[in-house]
């Protein structure tokens, strides 16, 4: 038997998250098993693993090896968490490991004994069964802590730079711009010769992105922000936005220095703003509120969500091959994730714990080794 992470959301308006004994899986012909050794905790695996939950009511009993944490949902969210009532969800999207067993396939087999990178879900845990096509064989000399944060990061920042260039802009706009995604992206960008607008929230953040060569950088905490986003709009002419805030009115500022950088190359006037099309896509939700904005940036813009999964169903398997492939080639470097702390399964539901990586604050990231004083 070995140890799963699992979160419930009861019916009666509690969230309860264990550890749970499961069997060691069996591979089938085109899977492998893996000993999970590395899976990190990113913000979009808090959503399962909290559900709606206040998790300022949450409480850890049972034992150090075992704990259960359980937390209130309020009542006015419980109607989104109809479609999981009750379910034993297990959680965390990436990780990395050894494979300890092969199926019968001739691609299996040659998988035995390496080091890979996993997608599936279900992470947190002391082994996976996947199918040969969701692994990424590390290079020789990577660990699996080192290999982990293989996709969703390394492959949403690149997915970024790949629809700037399927929606023909030019230059791109990032916010909560310090964040492992966020350093990953200043660096494609640098090598790649994409001009990038970089929005932080503290000055530390600015010094931080500075040291890595980033040349736009705008902070938020500035009196003149908005002068400073107006500017480096102007010299990079940025018309495209990812947005990892989501809530407050972070878009809404941004679409309208875009319009005021826009007017200052127009010919002519317009009295429905400029003809250049504005777009701010939100791909993250570190301010849960209303995203608000006023429509003083003319007719020609946009606000959406942007997921990576259907970016990669859109763009195809040649793209997302040459993701993969440039992944596993700048694991150490382009895509060298940073933790703060390792943590076991027991480790991960301690109430300290949970203080800090549920904060989803910049800088703060957690590494789960499921195997971990084992």
């Amino acid at each position: 038997m070995a140890l799963q992470l699992r979160s419930t959301v009861k019916t009666g308006g509690t969230l309860e998250i264990m550890l749970a004994e499961v069997p060691i899986p069996e591979p089938k012909d085109n899977e492998v098993v893996v000993r999970i050794e590395a899976s990190p905790v990113n913000p979009s695996d808090l959503g399962l693993l909290f559900g709606a939950a206040d998790m300022s009511t949450a409480v850890v009993s049972g034992s150090a090896d075992s704990p259960v944490v359980t937390a209130d949902i309020p009542d006015g969210l419980m109607k989104a968490m109809e479609g999981r009532l009750d379910q034993s969800l297990p959680v965390g999207n990436e990780g990395a490991g050894v494979v300890v067993k092969a199926g019968a396939s001739e691609m299996a087999q040659a998988l035995m004994g390496k080091t890979v990178a996993i997608i599936g879900g279900a992470m947190y845990a002391q082994y996976r069964a996947v199918r040969v096509d969701q692994c990424l064989t590390l290079p020789d000399g990577v660990t699996p802590a080192e290999g982990a944060s293989w996709f969703v990061n390394p492959m949403t920042a690149q997915g970024m730079v790949e629809t700037m260039r399927m929606e023909d802009h030019k230059a791109l706009v990032h916010t909560a711009a310090a964040s492992n995604l966020g350093q990953m992206l200043n660096k494609i960008c640098l090598q790649d010769g994409v001009d990038l607008v970089n929005i932080v929230r503290k000055p530390e953040q600015a010094a931080l992105l500075k040291g890595l060569g980033a040349k736009y950088i705008c902070d938020l905490s500035s009196p003149d922000f908005m002068d400073q986003l107006t500017e480096a709009l102007v010299a990079t002419g940025a018309t495209l936005a990812f947005d990892a805030i989501g809530g407050g009115k972070l878009a809404g500022q941004i679409l309208t220095c875009m319009e005021v950088a826009a007017n200052r190359t127009a010919t002519e006037y317009s009295r429905y703003g400029s003809t250049t099309h504005k777009q701010v896509y939100i791909y993250g939700g570190l301010d849960r509120g209303p995203t608000e904005f006023n429509r003083s940036f003319g007719m020609m813009w946009g606000i959406g969500g942007w997921l990576l999964t259907p970016f990669l169903k859109k763009a195809g398997g040649e793209v997302i091959n040459r993701l993969r492939q440039r992944v596993a080639a700048e694991i150490k470097t382009t895509f060298a994730s940073h933790y703060t702390q390792e943590v076991s399964l027991a480790g991960m539901l301690t109430a300290d714990a949970i203080a800090v990586y549920g904060k989803q604050a910049t800088g703060e990231k957690f590494l789960v080794n499921p195997n971990k004083d084992i």
